[in-house]
């Protein structure tokens, strides 16, 4: 029996939008949570067999992978598995579920095959990291993370900077009932419509190096928390051509503004939405928090939960 745990991605906003020069494309600023997280597990199987959530698209992920690995090694053997996913929350909420599912796969099954490929490597073969490689960072080494931007003929944005989340704060998350994110063909049409205002970018980096980084170093939980909702609402005005606003739809939009009314820091959008996070300093403040969320009039079918930060890479 094999077995890999990973956490999941929070997306705080990316730092450019792709350029039609050699600089460098995308860049952003992630934090990898414990919950929901992603568990996976595999053993021996005379033929595949997948169960658990996303059936369809653990074998997509196998079949990808199967293809990569003989393409490099012709003639590859490669046993059947029977693979379980026992813990994956939704797709296209905010929480880079498609990215830490692909990995954790693509690890479960080369592990179990007595390999031991870099994670950049699994990325490619599962199709991973063409634009963000937060997820792929973060599943390799967790913690809170800010990476530079694609260079040209880079298949992955490196890692720039890496720091772990303090232990007592706890992020609180709440997915609103409504549509999910931006995806597939929807998103690359989102992204070919947007140009990038003069300056922004500057803006936004300036942000990250001398507030969000130096606050988190500090664990300045306030700092922390004014620095982070500024960058996420001046990324997110980049999208707003495309998503109707700073936030993704009203639901987003009054979850935000209710947010900080009751005094949570650092609230925003992660990616596309509809999850928002917030950063509380303990997990006592945070459950009540979480609590009174689950009471606002037309949250009944809202997932709201309480995490902290997954410092860790997989396998924690």
């Amino acid at each position: 029996m094999w077995s890999v745990r990973t956490g999941s991605r929070l997306h705080l906003g990316l730092l450019t939008l792709p350029p039609t020069t050699t600089e460098r494309r995308f860049g952003g600023v992630g934090l990898m949570i414990h919950a929901p997280g992603v568990a996976v597990r595999a053993e021996s199987a005379p033929a595949w067999v997948v169960e658990g959530p996303h059936r369809e698209r653990v074998a997509e992920i196998i079949r990808s992978l199967e293809s990569a690995l003989r393409e490099r090694e012709p003639g590859l053997a490669l046993e059947p598995r029977r693979v379980v996913v026992d813990l994956a929350p939704p797709e296209h909420v905010g929480l880079g579920t498609g990215t830490q599912l692909a990995l954790a796969v693509a690890r479960l099954l080369t592990r179990s095959w007595g390999r031991n490929d870099p994670v950049s490597d699994l990325a490619g073969m599962v199709n991973r990291g063409a634009r963000s490689a937060l997820g792929v960072h973060g599943f390799e080494r967790g913690g809170f993370l800010v990476e530079g931007g694609k260079g040209p003929g880079q298949a992955l944005s490196p890692l720039v900077a890496r720091m772990d989340f303090p232990a007592s704060w706890r992020v609180l998350v709440v997915v609103p009932p409504g549509e999910v994110g931006r995806h597939g063909a929807e998103e690359r049409a989102a992204f070919a419509n947007l140009v990038e205002p003069s300056g922004a970018s500057d803006r936004l980096c300036r942000l990250v190096l001398l507030g969000v980084l130096p606050a988190l170093a500090d664990a300045d939980l306030l700092a922390f928390g004014e620095a982070v909702h500024e960058f996420n609402a001046r990324a997110g005005d980049l999208f707003a051509p495309v998503q109707g606003g700073t936030y993704a739809g009203t639901a987003v939009a009054h979850t935000v503004a209710e947010l900080r009314r009751l005094g949570v820091a650092g609230v925003g959008q992660s990616s596309w939405g509809p999850g928002v996070f917030g950063f509380v300093g303990d997990e006592d403040e945070a459950n009540r928090l979480a609590a009174r969320v689950r009471a606002w009039p037309g949250f009944g079918d809202a997932r709201v939960w309480v995490a902290r930060g997954w410092n860790g890479g997989e396998g924690e």
